[in-house]
């Protein structure tokens, strides 16, 4: 169809079904004093999978007329042919044809579903079951009920459907349209029902924390900002329940975790959203080490619950059953950029490596910033395998305890897999004069322009002041989990209603 008469998915033709559909509507009001959007209510007992399996033994000609099956849902396509129609009904867990014959249903109801009911209408039926002819196992009506009538056509008939912004814009109709899509995002509802059963199986609970606050800290991100007219503050949505969690941990809560959204004022690409789910976990008594093990056990586990180990993503295939692979940020820059760090002891030396490397350098990196630029540019893409990335500089990462072995490193890792990152752990910094120091030195960097410099929070301090047990945390970003693990090619095929910019 032409493009000058495509209009946000919809065509001319689709806006003139639209008005018939309104007229017909409106007659059906009229002519036959019936208001399909009264408040009914239809005492579904069967869906359409659960009549598959009841049913499934039927032969080729046979039909059960003592079973009676009781169900609803959406009429996909209607085949009139004279004293009997055919249509298919779909729910929320499968398809199946169904057979009107007039001498079933009688003659009104039989000239009312001719004239009245339409593909996209909502009915509910009463019937039992039969295998044809050619073997489709089908449900024979005695009675129905139209529940609610469609005005827009269905996606079969929608120009455009295929076109992943417009699916992203009218999820309601890519869900109608492609099964498989719907699939997804239950699969997403049991990835996160096994993260939580595991963490609750290690006795964490689970708690909510506030999305606004007058400071958004822990991480380095873009917060969005807002205004709260009652306070007369300036408020900003959260970019991470970090310090939230371990303040509960100074309070003797124990183990805890969430699971919601966070929001990061940044660009939109197939790897990153400005509203996406992360889950963060805190663990007194543990450390880093603590949390790969429990990293190991979540994702293995949402992986068993959807089906199995082995996943395929941008069709390489990844077996999650093998022990997860760990490498020092020096040991990858060195194997992926060719560059030695241990042999580089000042920031010049750092700055002249990474102008070779072909690196923009403004001239005021460190060589820790310097290497985690390396390692980003040509290392985090070749982890394609679930790597653990451990030894990160001390200067990026303001909340992670040090190494005491090293102390310009920490007790961190971040979990890459398909050369993404999709988890971030420390060994939780504990240390209330440690933490000062490293919160100035975030403020000095945010004074010097850095927006996404982390806060200084003196409210934080006051907390590990009061005493932050030895505690092992982890971020997990729930959307890229879900990802990898369901093949999904972007983060917007399993975000629900994905940000998109306002049409014109």
């Amino acid at each position: 169809m032409p493009e000058e008469i495509i209009q946000d998915g919809f065509s001319s033709e689709d806006n003139e079904i639209v008005r018939q559909r309104k007229d017909k509507l409106l007659r059906l009001r009229s002519e036959e004093g019936y208001d399909p959007y009264v408040n009914e209510t239809w005492d579904r007992q069967d869906t359409l999978a659960s009549v598959r399996e009841r049913f499934e033994h039927l032969q080729p000609e046979e039909e059960d007329t003592n079973a009676v099956i009781k169900t609803a849902g959406r009429v996909m396509t209607v085949r009139r042919q004279g004293k009997a129609t055919f249509a298919d009904l779909a729910d929320e867990t499968s398809r199946m044809q169904l057979y009107f014959q007039l001498n079933s249903v009688g003659e009104k109801a039989y000239d009312f579903l001719k004239k009245w009911v339409d593909s996209g209408d909502w009915i509910g039926i009463i019937g039992h079951p039969c295998r044809t002819r050619r073997g489709e196992l089908t449900i024979m009506v005695t009675e129905y009920r139209l529940l609610s009538k469609a005005i827009r056509p269905l996606p079969e008939k929608w120009h455009g459907l295929t076109d992943t912004e417009i699916r992203y814009r009218r999820r309601y109709m890519d869900l109608i349209a492609n099964p498989e899509v719907r699939e997804v995002f239950r699969k997403r509802s049991r990835i996160i029902s096994s993260f939580r059963e595991t963490l609750e199986s290690h006795g964490t609970l689970e708690v909510e924390t506030p999305i606004l606050s007058v400071l958004a800290g822990g991480a380095n991100a873009r917060p969005f900002k807002t205004f709260h007219n009652a306070l007369g503050v300036d408020m900003y949505m959260r970019i991470a329940v970090e310090l939230y969690l371990k303040r509960l941990v100074v309070g003797m809560m124990g183990r805890v975790y969430e699971i919601g959204r966070n929001f990061r004022n940044e660009g939109i690409d197939t790897m990153h959203n400005p509203e996406f789910t992360m889950m963060e976990v805190y663990w007194p008594y543990c450390n880093y080490v603590d949390m790969m093990n429990l990293a190991e056990e979540l994702i293995r586990n949402a992986a068993k619950a959807i089906g199995t180990l082995e996943i395929e993503w941008n069709g390489t295939k990844l077996d999650l059953s093998k022990p997860f692979h760990r490498i020092t940020m020096r040991e990858a820059v060195k194997k992926y950029a060719g560059v030695d760090f241990d042999t580089i002891k000042t920031d010049e030396e750092a700055r002249a490596v990474a102008r070779e490397k072909g690196l923009e350098i403004t001239g005021h990196e460190s060589r820790f910033a310097v290497l985690n630029m390396l390692f980003e540019e040509f290392g985090e893409e070749n982890l394609i395998e679930p790597t653990f990335l451990l030894g990160h500089p001390t200067e990026i990462s303001p909340l992670s305890k040090r190494d005491p072995e090293d102390t310009d490193y920490t007790h961190r890792f971040e979990l890459f897999m398909y050369g993404k990152e999709v988890a971030n752990a420390f060994s939780e910094l504990n240390d209330p004069l440690d933490q000062r120091e490293r919160f100035e030195d975030q403020a000095r960097k945010k004074a010097e322009g850095d927006d996404e410099a982390h806060v200084f929070d003196e409210d934080f301090i006051n907390a590990i002041e009061a005493g932050l047990p030895p505690t092992g945390g982890m971020g997990i970003g729930m959307d890229r989990v879900v990802m990898f693990l369901t093949g999904a090619k972007s983060i917007r095929d399993v975000i629900l209603f994905p940000a998109m910019k306002p049409k014109a």
